[in-house]
């Protein structure tokens, strides 16, 4: 890391340059995304200004773009009408150009990743805790779909799941951007692992490590016919009756985001599964992820070494960004996509298909 330089403190935050970012403002579908030049943000003193270069997008997106369940509109995420922040966008990855009075840990110039706000855009503020340092062999299109997905995973696994070598362990909904990262971690750890996913995408989930890959669409995994220690209920909304099945006597159920929790809360289904876990031997539990340093820096280490290593899904420039939205809400998207908001020279140059998927 350079010298500490506090230089850029003032020169870029709050006043100024504009930039391009992707807006809304109403909640909405994709339609209602505009490519709009603003002005850049401002930072507090435990923030930075980042230059992005890749941002990536996640399911937390859509909720947020979308204000659905309801009770993001009571969050710091959103207002009743529409979100705090115009500039949808969590996971980074790009260079700093400004440092806040506060900053210790990183100097103008540094190449870092993690989570910002209002990253589908040119420049992004992101808190100094919730930055690493990227890998030196790690892209910034990698580092910028690594954070959010991959902590969630990690946390869902270990803090959660208590996951120790030898147990089996199925992932619902393998092939997706926390999937991707939980069959890795997983396999890792020493977990035995099984994926879920849909036909195109068994290839993908084998290749991240599982030692076998189920096909949603052409099988029940959930009739009781194979138990395991772990279950990561990343995707669909299975009824926890039936994923319970999926469960040895003592095994546990880890409900991962608000899919299938309804409208209101998000997490009405969790709730259930929490409130019956103590009369019963099974443990079944839910969460959300913790932005925590450590966390990063950790996820930062397994991708450094090679053992974990970002599943890239489609890429796509700035102004195409409601069409990537889409295409996730479509289930066109094989492991993370990728707002790309500057090119770089060490950039996966993968074509994006007509279905949205990486070729």
């Amino acid at each position: 890391m350079a010298e500490h330089d506090t230089s850029g403190t003032t020169a870029l935050p709050g006043a100024g340059g504009g930039m391009r970012a992707v807006v809304q403002d109403t909640y909405g579908s994709s339609d209602a995304l505009r490519l709009d030049t603003i002005d850049r943000p401002a930072i507090e003193p435990d923030e930075v200004l980042l230059e992005v270069h890749a941002a990536g997008l996640d399911r937390g997106v859509w909720h947020i773009m979308h204000g659905t369940p309801y009770v993001i509109r009571l969050t710091p995420y959103g207002g009743l009408r529409g979100p705090t922040n115009p500039v949808l966008g969590s996971d980074v990855a790009g260079r700093v150009v400004a440092v806040g009075d506060a900053v210790t840990r990183f100097a103008v110039g540094d190449e870092v990743f993690g989570i910002g706000r209002g990253t589908f855009a040119e420049y992004a503020a992101a808190k100094e805790a919730k930055l690493v340092h990227k890998p030196a062999g790690l892209s910034f299109e990698q580092a910028g779909v690594a954070a959010l997905s991959g902590i969630t995973a990690l946390q869902a696994l270990t803090t959660i799941g208590h996951l120790a070598p030898g147990q089996r362990v199925l992932i619902i909904g393998a092939s997706g951007g926390v999937g991707s990262y939980a069959v890795q971690i997983a396999a890792t750890l020493g977990g035995v692992v099984t994926g879920v996913a849909s036909t195109a995408k068994l290839d993908l989930v084998r290749s991240l490590g599982a030692e076998s890959a189920i096909d949603y669409t052409a099988t029940d995994y959930l009739d009781g016919s194979t138990r395991y220690d772990l279950v990561l209920a990343i995707g669909g909304n299975d009824p926890v009756r039936r994923l319970r099945r999926a469960l040895t006597p003592r095994g546990t159920l880890v409900m991962v985001g608000g899919e299938g929790g309804g409208t209101l809360t998000g997490i009405g289904r969790q709730l259930r599964a929490a409130m019956l876990s103590p009369f019963i031997g099974q443990r079944l539990t839910f969460f959300l992820s913790a932005e925590r340093t450590e966390d990063i820096q950790q996820l930062a280490d397994l991708m450094a070494d090679g053992r974990v290593e970002p599943a890239v899904g489609p890429r796509y420039p700035l102004d195409q960004a409601p069409q990537a939205i889409a295409d996730l809400e479509a289930g066109r998207v094989r492991g993370k996509a990728v707002i790309v908001v500057r090119a770089s020279d060490d950039a996966d140059e993968t074509p994006r298909d007509p279905d949205g998927i990486a070729t």
